[in-house]
């Protein structure tokens, strides 16, 4: 039916003087048009002025400091979450709203203890921002040079193998590295009354003294299990959604695109890779203030444990404030990053 009516459309052009035919010419020639306009919006993304090494350090680590620090309060909160029913102490917090865990913190420790092991959060966010922002690039600039890769450089499946692994990597590397500081930092956010641990050294020297240098490495595991996948996605849907955007509506604000693309990543991420996260904060906190262990037969034992005890619900426990949380902070995360990059590119074109 479709190859008969192009045949009419041809034939009717030829009997009124072709002009059916030179409007198929310009129509054709519009959509040329159009896609030749798409493609140099493509180049021009892809060829976006380069920063230096210590520039993209310094762009990721503030950035997630920045990040952080703002949305501290619901990061506290989706970890007392998290160990609901862990230990007997936490768990009267079973069946707590986020208002009223919120009011208990601020009755019970005062305003400030939102951004209870803020400090050591920062410490921790500054490495890992800088490593898996400056590893991605590097990363993706490898990947690009796999044989046979530039046989699809246009494709968009390619693309997004390429930020798929190159975020998974980066995540990795940068979890890797900064590992024992985040451990640190989940055991000083999840101290309600009984301050065990009295700062980021106390609690350093704690856990080696109790647990050996092993227990600074507790969780490792369903860390890199989960860090990989969870950057892999963040990254990948940030630049499809944002280099999407930029060809489709290239004239509004770069801050904008940033905050919508960097929320809807940290979304997707945070639903897939959350009972991960889960699993790691309550490995974290196994054998910490000098309690007696939970879990005791890994990762998937811990999944097991979890299930049996508190349903498949209780993977996702503290999901509603992390859900708050993600979506400011990843929008910071690239706000923040894509605005120094622009900033330090135009300072190093100037000079």
């Amino acid at each position: 039916m479709q190859t008969e009516a192009r045949m009419g459309a041809l034939s009717s052009g030829h009997g009124s003087g072709g002009g059916a035919v030179d409007g198929g010419a310009r129509r054709y020639s519009a959509h040329d048009q159009q896609q030749n306009h798409h493609q140099q919006q493509r180049q021009q993304l892809q060829h976006q002025p380069q920063i230096g090494t210590v520039a993209h350090l310094i762009a990721g680590g503030v950035a997630g400091a920045v990040s952080k620090t703002c949305t501290a309060p619901l990061a506290r909160l989706t970890i007392l979450f998290q160990v609901q029913g862990m230990h007997s102490d936490v768990a009267t917090l079973r069946k707590a709203s986020i208002w009223h865990e919120a009011s208990r913190i601020v009755h019970e420790e005062g305003f400030r203890a939102f951004w209870k092991g803020n400090l050591v959060t920062i410490a921790h966010r500054l490495p890992y921002s800088s490593i898996s922002f400056y590893a991605y690039e590097r990363y993706k600039n490898l990947l690009q040079l796999i044989p046979g890769l530039d046989r699809h450089r246009d494709s968009v499946s390619a693309d997004v193998c390429v930020r798929l692994f190159g975020g998974g990597l980066a995540g990795i590397t940068a979890a890797s590295v900064t590992y024992p500081l985040d451990l640190v930092r989940t055991r000083l956010a999840a101290q309600t009354n009984t301050m065990y641990y009295r700062g980021i050294s106390h609690a350093v020297y704690a856990i080696c003294r109790d647990e050996g240098m092993r227990g600074l490495y507790k969780g490792l595991g369903p860390t890199l299990m989960g860090v990989g996948p969870s950057i892999a996605i963040s990254f990948s849907v940030y630049e499809t959604l944002r280099s999407r955007w930029q060809v489709e509506r290239p004239y509004d604000s770069p801050v904008l695109v940033s905050l919508a693309c960097g929320s809807l990543s940290g979304i997707s991420s945070s639903t897939v890779t959350f009972p991960l996260d889960l699993v790691r904060r309550r490995m974290q906190l196994e054998g910490a203030a000098g309690r007696a262990c939970v879990y005791k037969s890994g990762v998937f034992g811990t999944f097991k444990h979890i299930i049996r005890t508190e349903g498949f619900r209780g993977l996702y426990r503290g999901i509603l404030p992390e859900y708050l949380k993600v979506v400011p902070s990843v929008g910071i995360v690239f706000m923040t990053y894509e605005t120094l990059k622009s900033i330090f590119s135009s300072i190093s074109a100037d000079d």
